[in-house]
């Protein structure tokens, strides 16, 4: 089958590669040139396992980029995955991906074969109908053309393995033949790794994957709300939580508490859900709970390490700066929360993350970066932890060099020993 997928950012390069992996015939098109001439020279433009590989592979034969729309009247099938950013009052931003809609209508105003036009990017279900099939049709209004909804579940350091062994595939489509395409563009995989297929319409569908999102995200911010008050009680949240997660109605998936979550998909989706649902009359105050909570963290996190340590003109070494380990993504790090604290307190900061440096320096040119864990620790007056990166695990002799080892833990990473004066953040 032939795939024209529109947007080479992190899904759409992702789905790119991974379809053609599948033996599928796929063009990348996106407006970057520079993204294309990388595309095609088989690198990747993020950073996330295993995709370099695959571009690698099938760069310049089952997959190439190009900047025209000219292929995907060409294509059986079309999937939109532009960036959807944030407005200030939480809903998204659709300008992008309404031009992106409208030039692929025009691309198939002549089309006299069936063609499915499949939303790849995180929408609202009223914009489904409201603004993205209008803008299709705006470009042509053409009978032979449906539009259907498939949402990703792709994890950010996981997304090839996600995208290799789903849980589940969402197809919403309100056509029997678009049904059947979009489970035809997936029977290789299901092949290789069955999962439960929802079958429905495209606003369903788009409302499963915010419902998804925020659920876990909820969740998190439930579990660290628990971790909050074992902390008060001087319980360990994680004894807890493992008991808990025995629960088979639980399960012991997303009990981690910690720092908070963040990254480009639990806080956009769960602030965009909640503009969607007001805007709709109902005020979704769970959603808005969760919010809270997660923001407080980052928060609780500096004040624990306040109870040590004076923060004006102190050394303070911050671990991880990525959202999540294995990836060089920022977008909403809760490290930047902790940051601007720290920067509020008078603190001197030195900071380190395997990836993401370079990252967060456009966000924080003004602070130290080690090359080393070891060397952001040297002569601190305190560490912490934001992001579980594996080597963090294995810090031992490093917090000796530290002028006063005292270490907050955000991620449950380090390992205590009575030569560090240890802080959990929610244990």
């Amino acid at each position: 089958m032939h795939i024209t997928v529109i947007g080479s950012g992190y899904v759409g390069t992702t789905i790119a590669a991974c379809f053609a992996d599948l033996g599928h015939e796929v063009t990348a098109i996106d407006i970057d040139e520079a993204i294309v001439e990388t595309i095609n020279d088989g690198q990747a433009p993020i950073d996330e396992p295993g995709l370099e590989e695959l571009l690698e592979t099938h760069a310049g034969d089952r997959l190439t980029a190009t900047t025209s729309y000219d292929p995907i009247p060409e294509s059986d099938i079309t999937f939109l995955a532009i960036g959807t950013p944030s407005n200030e009052d939480g809903s998204i931003d659709l300008t992008a991906l309404e031009a992106a809609a409208e030039a692929t209508g025009e691309a198939l105003a002549d089309k006299r074969d069936r063609h499915l036009v499949v939303i790849k990017s995180t929408v609202t279900p009223p914009s489904i109908t409201d603004d993205l099939v209008p803008a299709i049709e705006r470009g042509a209004n053409n009978p032979n053309v449906s539009v259907g909804m498939n949402p990703e579940f792709l994890r950010e350091g996981s997304a090839v393995e996600d995208f290799t062994h789903p849980d589940k595939l969402v197809v919403g489509t309100t056509e029997a033949w678009a049904t059947d395409r979009l489970k035809d563009v997936f029977e290789p995989l299901l092949e290789a790794h069955p999962a439960p297929v929802v079958e429905t319409d495209p606003e369903t569908a788009a409302m499963i994957k915010y419902a998804n999102n925020a659920f876990l995200a909820s969740k998190i911010s439930l579990v660290n709300d628990l971790g909050n008050i074992c902390k008060e009680f001087g319980l360990d949240a994680y004894e807890v939580m493992d008991a808990i997660g025995l629960d088979d109605r639980i399960s012991e998936q997303f009990l981690r508490s910690g720092v908070g979550w963040g990254g480009s998909c639990f806080p956009k989706d769960v602030n965009a859900i909640t503009a969607a649902a007001k805007a709709a009359g109902y005020d979704p105050a769970v959603f808005e709970a969760a919010v809270e909570v997660n923001d407080r963290q980052p928060e609780r996190l500096l004040t624990l390490l306040e109870a040590h340590v004076d923060l004006e003109d102190a050394r303070i070494a911050v671990l991880g700066l990525a959202f999540k380990p294995r990836t060089d993504d920022i977008r909403n790090s809760r490290a930047i929360p902790v940051i601007n604290g720290l920067q509020r307190r008078g603190a001197e900061i030195v900071a380190y993350d395997p990836v993401a440096s370079e990252s967060m320096s456009t966000e924080f040119p003004e602070i130290e970066y080690a090359e080393s864990a070891d060397a952001a620790l040297t002569n601190a007056d305190g560490t912490v932890v934001v992001t579980d990166w594996d080597e963090f695990a294995t810090l031992d002799d490093e917090f000796q060099t530290m002028a006063n080892p005292i270490v907050v833990d955000g991620r449950r990473i380090v390992e205590p020993t009575d030569d560090i004066i240890y802080e959990g953040l929610t244990w």
